[in-house]
């Protein structure tokens, strides 16, 4: 039997590190601005122990790294996760989950899958959430990263948590789906201001999907049926459980913040994939959705491409659903592949004026690459670009908002780098307004490439 082909997200910069640090007084080049204090936080996959068969990246046990920046300047500090998952392994000194690119090994006496709490955050009730999509969250105390334990809102969760709930900035609810391989597919539920689960609904779908990510307004929710299915039967049958289906089109059902299933209203689509959302808003009888769209998609590998469908990233797309005429629209809004956007949190499920995106690039391995920031002006219709520099990686760019600004892009983005030349990391710090280069912080350790990351302020 061949052995397995080595997964290129063990090496280089996805390669794991395996100590937990507590860095004062980094090194700044630059000026940090007076008005930015609070922490820098970015989770992902950081494996402790060799994977048991093939590795995907989607894997890894999660880490969070984090630069707060106070009075004395920035510090660094990184802890993993203490998973359920982890702790186990760690006792055992070994891997005991087989991961996404290998069958789930149904025989496991712990449990098929490993909760890895590795892909975002959300902050609920003074607590930064670290959110995996097939499983509860995991509570994390910023101050110290310690991990404070599961968040199920009190057992009355019984479906997955989305990696990417909305929080409303006006309401202080938190709307989530979950999906799944196995009937019902997909659950969509509401909390309160105060952490209560008010209510979760049954999605009809008829065949289990792929749904990363979804959209708010201020009025209404957005999921999204799109053809990466996911079906059980063609894994028991020698093939992949998840695969891209283009034939079954794309679908996106739009229902009221606090209606159910027979409230829907379904717009089809050409097939697509969108793996994140940047916002949503109402807009008379329309509700708009900018996302990163995508042709098609083979997130697991093993897809046959051909001419015209590669996986090269996502557009930043504009879609309007008419809710009175069932009319729906796309259109394209920057050409240059991005993901990862974001949005002022303010201006989440309201309109805003301004999309920041990661700027991706080419890889010779397939592996994702970042090399630049995209800000987009939706008043103009005119993009900006700022790129990293030669053989330097960035990731997903976090807005922090500058206390008491009045202006929408009044604030920094910020994001890990890594230079790959020297084998170094640091924390680059832009005006959002422009651009332009604020500070860099000096990271002494190397930080992996991530997911998603936060700005929590004041801390």
């Amino acid at each position: 039997m061949n052995a397995p082909t080595p997964s290129p997200y063990l090496s280089g910069n996805f390669a794991p590190v395996h100590d937990e640090l507590d860095l004062p007084e980094l090194e700044v080049i630059g000026a940090l601005p007076p008005a930015l204090r609070g922490a820098f936080v970015r989770v992902g996959p950081n494996p402790q122990h060799p994977p048991r068969g093939r590795y995907h990246w989607f894997d890894g046990d999660g880490m969070v790294h984090s630069v707060t920046f106070t009075a004395s300047g920035a510090h660094y500090k990184n802890r993993w996760i203490r998973t359920e998952g982890f702790l186990k392994e760690q006792a055992r000194g070994e891997a005991i989950w087989t991961g996404l690119a290998e069958p789930p090994d149904l025989m496991n006496p712990d449990g098929a899958f490993k909760n890895v709490a590795n892909t975002a955050f959300v902050q609920v009730q003074g607590e930064l959430w670290a959110l995996w999509e097939a499983g509860p969250a995991h509570a994390l105390r910023v101050s110290d990263l310690s991990t404070l334990g599961v968040r199920d809102f009190g057992g009355a969760l019984t479906h997955p948590l989305t990696a990417h709930p909305k929080l409303d900035p006006v309401t202080g609810e938190l709307i989530f789906f979950g999906y799944a391989p196995l009937p019902p597919y997909c659950w969509y539920s509401v909390a309160d201001a105060t952490g209560q689960l008010l209510f979760t609904h049954e999605v009809n779908l008829d065949v289990g999907v792929m749904m990363h990510d979804f959209a708010v307004t201020a009025t209404r929710s957005i999921v999204m049926d799109l053809p990466l299915t996911m079906r059980l039967d063609r894994m028991m049958e020698g093939g992949p459980m998840m695969a891209w289906e283009p034939e079954r089109g794309a679908r996106f059902g739009v229902l009221p913040r606090h209606g159910d299933e027979s409230q829907i209203q379904w717009f089809a689509r050409p097939a697509c994939m969108i793996f994140h959302t940047a916002n949503a808003y109402d807009d008379g009888d329309e509700v708009v959705l900018d996302a990163c769209r995508m042709d098609r998609t083979d997130v697991l590998g093993g897809a046959e491409k051909t001419d015209g469908e590669g996986d090269d990233g996502g557009r930043l797309t504009r879609f309007r659903f008419n809710l009175k005429t069932g009319a729906s629209t796309e259109e394209l809004l920057h050409p240059t592949p991005c993901d990862f956007p974001r949005v002022h949190p303010a201006r989440l499920s309201r309109p805003h004026r301004f999309t920041y995106a990661g700027r991706l690039a080419p890889s010779d391995d397939g592996t994702p690459r970042m090399d630049g920031v995209i800000k987009f002006d939706h008043q103009t219709n005119q993009g900006a670009e700022h790129g990293w520099g030669p053989g330097r990686v960035g990731g997903e760019v976090v807005f922090a908002p500058r206390p008491g600004a009045e202006a929408e892009d009044d604030g920094w983005l910020m994001t890990f780098v890594y230079d790959e030349a020297q084998s170094a990391s640091e924390l680059v710090v832009l005006s959002a307004q422009d651009l332009s280069p604020v500070a860099r912080v000096i990271l002494p350790v190397r930080v992996p490439y991530g997911f998603h990351g936060d700005w929590v302020p004041g801390v």
